[in-house]
């Protein structure tokens, strides 16, 4: 018997032979089975296929009607999703909502906006270039995250818009032994705008079990003039109350950079790196005025945020008055975090509707 169980793939371990079978699920084949692949003879592109028929791209995509919820794929476990592809029109980034149920469970652990679980919040594209989250030309998006699952896996999509979506997307899964200290994957969207007066910004509270926190995705706007990043990220963790375990010293600083990200002087410089980014400057009218916006992300692939019992993480909207000061600032947060845990997971807060989740 292979010992090798086909999961946590890398160049090392690229060479070892395993019993995990691969398949995949898209709209050519709604349930994965094996040679069961281009066998559509109807689906969105059966009119460009009339002249050749069965196995020529006849359903490469799929249509999801106003209101409705499409079930994506169904799988049968023990296994782990390794990979997902998808891509839509950027009008539907805020109101295609992308949910993940494990084993069977009624309430999901991923429930995100389908742009912001790729990094792409603002329905403007934005190319990623990190190991988990890929967003290539014209809109390509792609997950490598780790998905184990014990007994099943559902993943659907919700249509929250008042018009029909064409979905394209392929979810490519292995069906293998599963570890017993496997963890399940979660990620949650919140958004807050603006943020009142001196408060701060929560992406994510009311976490319990055991796990680790693996990613941060910030889509912001900033509502007044001036270098608006001073805020600090705090981990509460296993009963932190008014003080944190980990305490960040800037919001650039906690995405990798420093120094406002201005470089050269006057200009706000974008990156995407394997692990952490700031890929994103959507510039109203210059450098430090008002409603500029920025997507920024956090991937702890290599520094994991572990706890035992409870989580919560917050980040403070906090930029510059006159006379030297901080200003507690009012701007336009949504976040996406990212974590692995044991199950049952806490309900999640309700989704905001759509003119809370709208990009204006």
């Amino acid at each position: 018997m292979n010992l090798y169980n086909g999961l946590n793939m890398g160049l090392g371990n690229l060479a070892r032979l395993s019993d995990a079978k691969t398949r995949s699920i898209s709209p050519e084949n709604f349930t994965g089975e094996k040679g069961k692949g281009g066998m559509a003879t109807e689906g969105t592109g059966a009119n460009c296929a009339r002249d050749l028929g069965i196995g020529w791209k006849v359903s490469p995509s799929v249509e999801i009607e106003p209101g409705a919820v499409f079930t994506m794929g169904e799988i049968q476990g023990p296994g782990a999703i390794q990979h997902m592809w998808m891509t839509c029109f950027p009008t539907f980034w805020r109101n295609l909502i992308f949910r993940i149920y494990w084993d069977g469970e009624e309430e999901a652990s991923v429930e995100v906006p389908i742009g912001d679980f790729f990094c792409n919040g603002w329905q403007e594209r934005s190319n990623v270039n990190s190991l988990p989250i890929a967003v290539n030309p014209a809109g390509g998006m792609n997950s490598y995250w780790q998905m184990p699952f014990r007994r099943s896996a559902k993943l659907t999509m919700e249509n929250k818009s008042s018009e029909k979506a064409i979905l394209y997307y392929q979810i490519d899964y292995t069906l293998t032994d599963v570890p017993e200290d496997a963890a399940y994957f979660h990620a949650q969207w919140r958004r807050t705008n603006p943020v009142p007066y001196k408060d701060v910004y929560t992406i994510i509270d009311g976490i319990s079990g055991k796990g680790h926190y693996v990613g941060t995705y910030l889509a912001w706007q900033v509502n007044n003039t001036g270098w608006w990043g001073e805020g600090e990220i705090k981990f509460y963790m296993d009963g932190d109350k008014e003080f944190p375990t980990i305490c960040g010293t800037g919001t650039e600083d906690y995405f990798g950079g420093a120094w406002n990200w201005e470089q050269p002087q006057g200009t706000y410089s974008t990156y995407s790196t394997p692990y952490l980014g700031m890929h994103q400057v959507i510039r109203p009218d210059g450098l430090y005025r008002s409603q500029t916006r920025f997507g920024m992300y956090r991937w702890h692939v290599m520094d994991p945020i572990r706890f035992e019992s409870d989580l919560r993480v917050t980040i403070q909207d906090l930029g510059w008055r006159s006379g030297g000061r901080y200003l507690p600032q009012q701007s336009d947060i949504a976040s996406t975090a990212f974590w692995y845990q044991s199950e049952p997971h806490t309900s999640f807060p309700a989704l905001p509707d759509n003119d809370e989740r709208e990009v204006i």
